[in-house]
């Protein structure tokens, strides 16, 4: 997706990269992803981020050729997006990485194959940018989310285990 005018539509729904003019909606999105998915399962995360720190990550990232911002847009307006990046690799892990670092699609427009619309677009700009690998992480809590990305190519590596410190019990 290096044209910023690529698009891929299905009825009216088209999946394209974001401009400048979807901040205040790519935001909105970000916003209920965090509402939905990490302020109902991680108390350690601040569900006001994307608002107070959203618009100027957004700006950044428009021209930043490591990062991917992608809108699914219903006559102007956003229904969903996601945001992804990409990272060299390193001399433990010598391959390129590319990050789905976050994705929404409003509950209303979950059954029309918009996520797999963007999750395909990250994928081809991912091998566009010269990844040798995508992830994704989700909570282990969030099994539809799961299901999802499995359907769509991804498969668990790794699993992260997490205790709050000051409430051990010692024995």
């Amino acid at each position: 997706m290096s044209d910023q005018r690529c698009e891929v539509s299905a009825g009216e729904v088209v999946v394209r990269r974001a401009g400048l003019a979807d901040a205040e909606g790519f935001v909105a999105s970000s916003s209920a992803l965090f509402a939905e998915d990490a302020g109902t399962r991680d108390p350690t995360v601040d569900v006001g981020w994307p608002r107070e720190y959203g618009p100027q990550r957004f700006a950044a990232g428009l021209d930043d050729p490591d990062r991917l911002l992608l809108v699914a847009d219903r006559d102007g307006e956003v229904v969903g997006h996601l945001a992804g990046a990409v990272a060299d690799g390193s001399a433990m892990r010598p391959v390129k990485v590319a990050t789905l670092v976050g994705m929404y699609v409003r509950p209303a427009y979950r059954r029309d194959q918009i996520g797999g619309r963007l999750v395909d677009e990250f994928l081809r700009w991912a091998e566009s940018v010269g990844a040798g690998l995508a992830e994704v992480t989700a909570y282990a809590s969030n099994g539809q989310a799961i299901q999802f990305y499995e359907r769509n190519g991804f498969g668990p590596q790794a699993v992260t285990l997490r205790t709050p410190l000051g409430a051990r019990i010692s024995p």
